[in-house]
């Protein structure tokens, strides 16, 4: 999967496939991933509509296994791995011992004692060394398993129909965050209905060498449903009008859960200590006692589109910043996540605006997210 240049990215397994579609492809976290394949906007609109077919093998697998896996994801993680069902995944966080947030996962329970560690492309090799410093008198292995999968995701309402025409797997017996060991297009794979577009969707754990034949599979099958292959570009703005953070904007190791609104993974009640623990116990008594800045959405009244590290403003003062802002397909407006003071995070507040070089554009403050599919 990976290119053997070091100052090369490195390339999936499903590169000459998105080069022969004409994918605009760039350099991603250290990887050549598809942009897009022609308009973002159309792309967007097929998964809110239909579905879109993506290539997410930058993502980074990380294998814990052994009798102390779980011993050693409890201690190693915020979350309580231990009450994971065999088959089922959960969102969770790694911290530092100062409470930063190294990075957010989704851990699945793939077997008794072994379990997947689904990092961010970013931070896949921190996150493998934190593991692996971790583990360190627990009988458990940490394996970087990033080579031994391709990873491709069908997110849309149509998605589970496009699926089944390939598979017997129970998918309608699969709940969100579980995953299955199953057969897509006489492939062995893990599907797991997981996400980060909004929309329901499957995700699908494949080794490289059947990731062609999988892509090609669901887009001859999804062709009369209106499947459209879709790039980066489009992940980012689905994510975006879900309310989804991304690493590196709405989480940052200067930031601890609780800073960025998602105290609720920190699981203090698990057995045994865990990293962070203190530091985390301190920043959720600091936010119950005077809330920090609190994460909102933000709708243009204009068309001028806020952009990451904008600031935010109000009575001509800076009231907090810009963390992720772009053109909505669905709201037909620019939005944008931001960071506020609490004083000024209600739905409505008025008299707010984003300083957009120089001119502070007027904003509606909203409660994210901008966009809930219909169940």
């Amino acid at each position: 999967m990976s290119s053997t240049e070091p100052d090369r990215p490195r390339r999936t397994a499903l590169d000459a496939l998105h080069r022969s579609l004409g994918a605009t492809m760039t350099d991603f976290a250290g990887w050549d991933m598809p942009l897009r394949y022609g308009s973002e906007r159309d792309e967007h609109i097929a998964v809110r509509t239909k579905a879109g077919l993506f290539d997410l093998s930058h993502m980074g697998e990380i294998t814990v296994s052994g009798p102390q896996a779980v011993a050693l994801l409890n201690h190693a993680l915020v979350g309580n791995i231990a009450t994971v069902g065999l088959g089922r995944a959960r969102y969770t966080m790694i911290c530092q011992a100062d409470g930063g947030i190294l990075d957010d996962l989704i851990v699945y329970r793939l077997g008794e004692t072994e379990y997947m560690v689904v990092a961010n492309a970013s931070n896949a090799q921190v996150v493998l060394d934190a593991l692996t410093e971790r583990a360190a008198g627990f009988d458990a292995e940490v394996r970087d398993d990033r080579d031994n999968y391709a990873l491709l995701a069908v997110q849309g309402p149509v998605s589970a129909g496009i699926l089944k025409s390939l598979t017997d797997a129970d998918l309608d017996g699969l709940k969100y965050y579980a995953g299955l060991p199953g057969t897509v297009a006489g492939v062995p794979a893990l599907i797991a209905r997981t996400g980060y577009t909004g929309e329901d969707g499957f995700e699908l754990f494949v080794a490289p060498g059947d990731a062609e034949k999988l892509w090609q599979a669901l887009t001859e099958a999804g062709a009369d449903a209106g499947l459209v292959p879709c790039g980066l570009s489009c992940r980012d703005t689905l994510r975006l009008e879900a309310g989804m953070p991304l690493y590196g904007h709405e989480l940052t190791t200067s930031l601890s859960p609780f800073d960025a609104g998602l105290g609720r993974v920190v699981k203090f009640e698990k057995e045994g200590d865990f990293v962070g623990r203190e530091a985390l116990q301190a920043a959720a008594e600091r936010a119950a006692a005077e809330p920090p800045r609190v994460l909102v959405g933000l709708v243009a009244e204009g068309r001028r589109v806020p952009r990451a590290g904008y600031a935010v403003v109000s009575g001509g003062e800076v009231i907090g910043e810009v963390t992720s802002g772009a053109p909505s397909p669905t709201l037909g407006k620019p939005i944008a996540m931001a960071y506020v003071d609490a004083a000024h995070a209600a739905p409505g507040t008025a008299g707010v605006g984003v300083d957009i070089r120089g001119n502070h554009e007027p904003y509606e403050v909203v409660a994210l997210p901008f966009y809930k599919r219909q169940k």
